[in-house]
């Protein structure tokens, strides 16, 4: 497929993405620096520490700010944990001071990827589910997004047109009808969607917009490390002989998604003067590049949704 982004669609936009280190977070703040914009990077992890992060991998903000800038963006990091109100606070204090106002909220804050386990965890019933595990999913997932949100919104809604990201998994009409995972991962990302919907509802006199998103089968960097691959080969793990130890991924995995393509779902929204339209609705990568007709990064558009 035929397409390209456009440097400058975004050029003099200002964009904050909580959650920036890795996965949907950097695929969504490169993708705005792919448009030109000037993307705000926050998280927890740093070149000058973890700051609480529930993960100890490599990642950080200063990496993803590089990568935005490369892009042909403007990438700032400021290490902020979202689960700290006041952390929260200064962050949109200085977001005040250095560019005024913002153009683009998006609300990625995660870090329950462990706390949800993996397969063999998953349909626990509540009762025997790990307590303290599950309401820390609870917090990671829900309290940091109504705290960003909080804070940050005041930022959004100084003239008309803001737009609001709220990233989750699953559609909230995928979600009605499934569970998903565990009560407090399903409760967290049913939410999600419906958090948009109440944003959008508070957002709209102020001629902002607000959107739930969700990607496919995302490669996020901690999925290929599961899979023993790297972007650049990630069909790889759909080989049937496999090296030991390395295990083989399931057909559906063809239909996987890099983090750029939620990302130009994103870029997209924001780039569209009509994006109103889509206040209070839930969708999903694949149902945006239908509509925008953009592509991710090997030309393709998965859809794992559809796919099954």
């Amino acid at each position: 497929m035929s397409w390209s982004p456009d440097h400058e669609a975004l050029r003099g936009r200002v964009a904050v993405v909580a959650g920036a280190t890795r996965g949907a977070g950097r695929g969504i703040a490169t993708a705005l620096g792919e448009a030109g914009a000037t993307v705000i990077c926050t998280g927890r992890s740093s070149v000058t520490g973890s700051g609480g992060s529930d993960y100890d991998r490599p990642e950080t903000i200063e990496e993803t700010a590089e990568l935005v800038t490369r892009l042909g963006g403007t990438g700032i990091a400021v290490q902020t944990d979202h689960l700290d109100p006041e952390q929260v606070r200064r962050l949109a204090r200085r977001v005040r001071h250095d560019h005024g106002g913002i153009d683009v909220l998006v609300n990625d804050i995660w870090g329950a990827e462990r706390l949800k386990g993996g397969p063999a965890d998953w349909n626990t019933p509540v009762w025997e589910h790990d307590l303290d595990a599950g309401l820390r999913i609870l917090r990671l997932g829900l309290d940091t997004h109504l705290i960003t949100s909080h804070h940050l919104l005041p930022l959004l809604i100084g003239k008309p047109g803001g737009l609001l990201v709220e990233m989750t998994d699953g559609t909230a009409a995928y979600n009605a009808e499934r569970y998903r995972i565990s009560v407090f991962y399903d409760l967290v990302k049913t939410a999600v969607n419906r958090l948009a919907f109440s944003q959008g509802h508070e957002l709209a006199p102020h001629g902002a917009t607000a959107v739930a998103l969700t990607p496919g089968w995302l490669r996020s960097e901690m999925m290929l490390d599961a899979y023993g691959v790297r972007e650049e080969n990630w069909r790889d793990a759909l080989l049937p002989d496999r090296a030991e130890g390395l295990p083989t991924a399931p057909r559906s995995f063809a239909s996987s998604e890099s983090p750029r393509y939620v990302g130009r779902a994103v870029a997209a929204l924001a780039a569209d003067p009509g994006r109103a339209r889509w206040n209070q609705r839930s969708v999903s990568s694949a149902r945006l590049a239908g509509e925008y007709g953009f592509t991710d990064i090997d030309g393709s558009r998965p859809d794992v949704w559809s796919a099954g």
